[in-house]
């Protein structure tokens, strides 16, 4: 069993109004802001922290195939390409989308091992008028789950390679191998360091310290950076393969994720295509800060949504980051106002002073 982090107090969350507001909940995590050289800038708690890298694993879990050309064999379009890195919110374009990914590898929704759940851009409302109270696997598939773009290039890569459909979420398949030491070359770590777990989609999923995923990012940000001893020897050298990864996520931030979810306002936020924003369960947020060069990792332990959001956006006007139309764009997300059923404000969630100037 890995240590327990010390993460630190990010944001608290409070009850009344004004002077007589008393502190209700406090939210713990880390942050670390990494150079593509790995060099930790900015941290608050444990930068050091094992952290599952869960949906912001996926665009690193598209290397191989990118690497091998797959984008070219398989014809895939720039929003296909970002399929291949979304957690998508089950729209109709974004079903289609993968469909037609699927068909071109010669596969179909059966060959996914990713299971079904509810669309993500479905709420409450919408499922309480459904009358018939059908499960989800009844009116909904696989190609509805938030991870089917990941999937489908997995068994495109699986095509290209003559590797076994089944099984291709098992930890030995030869992809997750390939997956797995992709990581370990980007990130400069020994293979004993990266912790395996299953994750929500039944594919491995990776645990890393958090500065790691923090470099990962920042060398999304600047491909160009790559250090020589990671880039591999397929069809498409490393650093263009995530040149052609955060091209289409920042081509397509709405496909990554979709309207209305925190991803989609970050990148909007910022000048077109200027910043990768990519959420993972769990509390983990990730950014790639294109002009800067920087990967910036936040990790709310307890996993609340609206606490991860409030933490990267302070960590973003600590920084400086934030300019006159980010500042507007995102400012009721740094210091948001808590209310009840009935619209009154019972109180504020902010985020506290923690990170700090390291390097």
């Amino acid at each position: 069993m890995s240590a327990v982090p010390a993460h630190v107090p990010l944001v608290v969350q409070t009850r009344g109004v004004g002077a007589a507001q008393t502190v209700e909940m406090v939210h713990h995590g880390s942050i670390a802001v990494v150079d593509a050289a790995g060099r930790l800038l900015w941290a608050a708690g444990d930068a050091q922290a094992s952290t599952f890298t869960r949906s912001t694993l996926k665009p690193f879990q598209a290397l191989p195939l990118v690497e091998a050309g797959g984008v070219e064999a398989l014809g895939y379009t720039r929003e296909e390409v970002a399929l291949l890195c979304a957690s998508h919110s089950g729209l109709d374009r974004q079903v289609e989308l993968v469909a037609g990914m699927l068909a071109r590898a010669g596969c179909a929704e059966t060959n996914l091992r990713c299971g079904c759940h509810v669309p993500l851009h479905l709420s409450v409302t919408d499922l309480a008028r459904d009358a018939a109270g059908l499960a989800p696997e009844a009116r909904w598939n696989q190609l509805h789950n938030n991870c089917s773009g990941k999937h489908a290039g997995f068994l495109g890569w699986c095509r290209l390679h003559g590797a076994p459909l089944d099984g291709y979420c098992e930890e030995g398949h030869p992809l997750q191998r390939a997956i797995r030491a992709r990581v370990a070359a980007l990130t400069g770590l020994a293979d004993a360091r990266i912790a395996v777990g299953i994750d929500g989609c039944s594919a491995p999923n990776l645990a890393l310290p958090l500065a790691s995923i923090a470099r990962l990012y920042a060398l999304l940000a600047r491909p160009d950076s790559l250090p020589a001893e990671a880039v591999a020897g397929g069809k498409l050298a490393s650093g263009a393969a995530l040149h052609l990864l955060a091209e289409a996520m920042a081509a397509h931030p709405e496909l990554v994720s979709g309207p209305g979810r925190f991803d989609a306002e970050l990148a909007a936020a910022f000048a077109p295509g200027r910043v990768i924003a990519k959420s993972g369960a769990g509390g983990l947020q990730m950014l790639a800060l294109r002009d800067h060069g920087l990967g910036i990792a936040v990790r709310v332990a307890d996993g609340n949504a609206a606490a991860l959001m409030c933490a990267t956006v302070a960590a973003l006007g600590a920084m400086g980051l934030l300019d006159a139309r980010s500042h507007a764009a995102l400012a009721g997300r740094a210091r948001a106002p808590v209310s009840n059923l009935r619209g009154t404000v019972t109180g504020e969630m902010r985020a506290l002073p923690a990170l700090l100037r390291v390097g």
